[in-house]
């Protein structure tokens, strides 16, 4: 497979894709051959990180050391099998966990793979990718249900396009313990967990009853669990339907309490959690009038590898993004074109001496280029405030959490003056060389402030560790004063972060 930038994907490569879910973490590996992953392993682990938070969101030691010796069993089958190219995401407890941030970096020297945090939405995109690709391709509209440990992810689509797509703050960990705290399976508390379950579907349920679906998709843990009693039941050889839930939830109310609960095809690691996601999935199936529903074998480790083959065949989900919402926000996009051609300059001249060269620096450099301006269409006064709040906080399909934090920051401080505390946040690997793709684009957007696609005869830019070096011609300064009196200006606000920026004139 060979991208528009000249990468690619060799035959019998090796990727890896690690699942750090709420209830379970899940790993695939699979080979690319000859067009198509076929995958050499899978491990699944109970580790119940969900039950493991506190009244304040704080994981406990207990259930870190859990997750910890997990990833060190995962990381050893990864280099074993050789992968390349690995990306693992953290969903819905690690988005609520306070100090998410230090565990992901122990997991990340553990497993020997970054860790990076997504959204609901992200979630919820990938999921519907992974579902799309393990199906046949469906007649029309589908609608894909991920019940996990502690969200449900919601997707309406077409084709591998997801057009809605919804991440809801309740999963089979979090009901389970509240609905059937101490393992009592009676009619009352199935009741209260649907009332639960119902009250947050109501405010999305209309936008998914507009356009009824011509196929009803399931994934993962609580779903495939269900289908597998009921296949061991006799019963939901052609899918799952509201009435084997009712059958099912029946047979759980007469056996009492879990202790006593026997179902063949139930694992012993997800009886605790059974409950909760049975009643969400009996719920979702009544408030979205579906009759039948599907079970893939695809889910969200499968649309991350997917996803991966994507970014390498220039089909990356975060440059459609950036596409879309330039559009939304009315952006120039030939003013962000200049912009980002002067950065990209700058940053191949001193990526050597600055340490910029990898593909993750010109990537990023790029999208700030592009969405620099975005705050305009909100408010010309202090537009880089506004643009760094909206790419924090909006939901950007292809992105990680952290991407969008170091892309906020870099818009944040593209113009007026600003201080080195706003880099303290990002990752302390990442912190240096945010300050310095900062300057570069500064300097793209000081020498383009006239918009007119003037190109600038730049000579030279050399750096060192704390200063940049720019060569010019004497006499194009000498005829554009602006720009020269913007430099010295820019020098000040340099020298305020530790950067000592320098101009030599060079007479012809």
């Amino acid at each position: 497979m060979t991208s528009k930038r000249g990468r690619q994907v060799r035959d019998a490569e090796v990727l890896g894709a690690v699942d750090l879910g709420s209830n379970s973490f899940h790993m695939v590996i699979a080979r690319y051959s000859h067009g198509q992953l076929v995958v050499m392993d899978r491990l699944r682990e109970s580790v119940r990180l969900a039950a493991g938070l506190d009244r304040r969101n704080r994981l406990s030691q207990s259930s870190q050391r859990r997750a910890l010796d997990c990833l060190a069993r995962f990381g050893e089958r990864l280099r074993n099998l050789h992968a390349r190219r690995v990306r693992v995401v953290g969903t819905n407890t690690l988005r609520k966990a306070r100090g998410a941030g230090t565990f992901c970096r122990q997991a990340s020297r553990v497993l020997g793979h970054p860790v990076e945090i997504i959204s609901g939405i992200e979630e919820a995109r990938l999921i519907y990718l992974g579902v799309s690709r393990s199906l046949p391709r469906a007649r029309g509209r589908q609608l894909v249900v991920d019940i996990g440990g502690g969200s449900t992810e919601i997707i309406q689509g077409r084709g591998l396009q997801p057009e809605i797509m919804e991440s809801l703050y309740m999963g089979c960990v979090g009901l389970s313990a509240t609905a059937f705290p101490d393992g009592q399976l009676t009619r009352r508390a199935f009741r209260a967990a649907r009332e639960a379950a119902r009250l947050e579907l109501e405010p999305i349920r209309v936008r998914f009853l507009k356009h009824p679906p011509a196929r009803v998709a399931g994934a993962s843990g609580t779903i495939r669990a269900v289908q597998d009693v009921l296949l061991a039941l006799g019963r939901g050889r052609k899918g799952i339907r509201p009435g084997d839930l009712d059958f099912l939830m029946e047979i759980m109310i007469k056996s009492g309490h879990l202790d006593d609960l026997q179902l063949a095809g139930l694992s012993a690691d997800r009886v605790q959690v059974f409950p909760g996601g049975l009643a969400i999935l009996a719920e979702v199936l009544s408030s979205l009038d579906v009759d039948r529903m599907v079970v893939a074998e695809g889910a969200l480790r499968e649309g991350i590898l997917h996803d991966m083959l994507g970014r390498l065949a220039d089909e990356d989900a975060r440059s459609r993004t950036v596409r879309a919402l330039q559009a939304r926000f009315r952006i120039d996009v030939a003013q962000a074109r200049r912009v980002g051609t002067l950065a990209q300059k700058l940053r191949r001249e001193v990526a050597d001496q600055w340490d910029l060269e990898r593909e993750s620096a010109a990537l990023l450099l790029g999208w700030s280029a592009a969405l620099h301006e975005l705050g305009l269409d909100i408010a010309h006064a202090h537009h880089h405030y506004h643009s760094a709040y909206v790419l924090e906080h909006a939901d950007m399909p292809g992105f990680s959490r952290e991407e969008q934090r170091l892309l906020a920051t870099l818009v944040r401080c593209h113009r007026r003056k600003f201080g080195l505390e706003t880099f303290t946040p990002l990752p302390s690997e990442w912190r240096v060389r945010a300050l310095r793709l900062t300057v570069l684009l500064r300097l793209a957007v000081l020498f383009n402030r006239g918009r007119i696609g003037v190109s600038v005869p730049l000579l030279a830019a050399t750096a060192s560790d704390d200063t940049m070096r720019l060569v010019l011609p004497a006499a194009w300064l000498r005829d554009n004063p602006l720009t020269e009196a913007d430099l010295r200006r820019e020098q000040t606000h340099l020298a305020a972060v530790g950067i000592r920026l320098t101009i030599t004139r060079r007479r012809d």
